[in-house]
């Protein structure tokens, strides 16, 4: 079976082409193949499908098999991938996804993408509360970006235990479905600094959604500009939400590798 490895900002997911063919087992599949170490190594399986509302379909799997209704960064790449090799040959596509239908513009270097700008719909941002997390209180921001998120405003991000937290805020019983988790340092009003616990994955290097949904609460709050950069352990996203409309959020697409993965080989 082929497929192809891709990231944004070190958000790494493995891309199949399904216009044609679907794998059966798609959850099971995303397990294996997301396994470091024992299958291809990501943080989940993304497939390209046919769609009969835009230009293609793209159904996105975590690590742990559960299927997400988004990805910033997945839905990069999925530009590049139907435009580079030609499935799609044009620099402004819309793409099916559970959280509604995206639009892409792609920007192409020596004939290849090498980034994209994401309409990722407008953001909806719930007053703050307060949950009870281990033995303390935090101050949450419930945001949904097509996907649910869970803000924290935090100092001192590096030095924070997120392996600890993340699972926490992920499985409190405040988000039946579990929820994605950014902890968000405000480096200026046009600077965020965030780290980011993924729904089904753990901590990865970056989250599209998540500095969206980042960017949507500081402003909210008054901490913020509407535009800003979002700096995450694998690079920078550039986030723009003009007033009460959809956000939108730019940044890189890269091609690993492609490759032949033998879907019987470790079952």
């Amino acid at each position: 079976m082929k497929f192809t490895k891709m990231q944004g900002l070190g958000n790494d997911y493995v891309y199949l082409d399904c216009t044609k063919e679907t794998p059966k087992n798609l959850p099971e599949l995303a397990v294996r193949m997301s396994r470091r170490g024992f299958g291809v190594g990501a943080d989940g399986l993304i497939c390209i499908c046919p769609s009969s509302q835009a230009d293609v379909k793209m159904r996105m799997f975590n690590a742990d098999g559960s299927e997400g209704e988004m990805c910033g960064n997945g839905i990069r790449c999925v530009g590049k991938f139907v435009y580079d090799k030609g499935l799609v040959p044009k620099r402004e596509l819309t793409v099916e996804t559970l959280a509604g239908i995206r639009r892409l513009w792609l920007q192409t270097e020596g004939g290849q993408v090498a980034a994209a700008t994401v309409d990722m719909g407008e953001p909806a941002v719930a007053p703050e509360q307060i949950l009870e997390v281990g033995e303390a209180a935090y101050r949450v921001t419930p945001v949904s970006v097509g996907n649910p998120h869970a803000v924290v405003f935090w100092d001192g991000i590096e030095r924070m235990a997120l392996k600890t937290l993340g699972p926490q805020f992920e499985r409190h019983p405040a988000f039946p479905n579990r929820t994605n988790a950014e902890f968000v340092e405000v480096a200026s009003p046009n600077h965020l600094r965030v780290r980011v616990w993924e729904r089904g994955s753990g901590e990865t290097l970056a989250c599209g959604t998540g500095a969206c949904a980042a960017l949507a609460a500081a402003v909210s709050a008054g901490r913020a500009r509407r535009e800003a950069v979002v700096s995450l352990p694998g690079g920078d996203l550039r986030i723009f939400w003009p007033k009460d409309k959809e956000i939108y959020m730019t940044g890189p697409a890269v091609t690993v590798y492609e490759g032949e993965y033998d879907n019987g080989s470790d079952q």
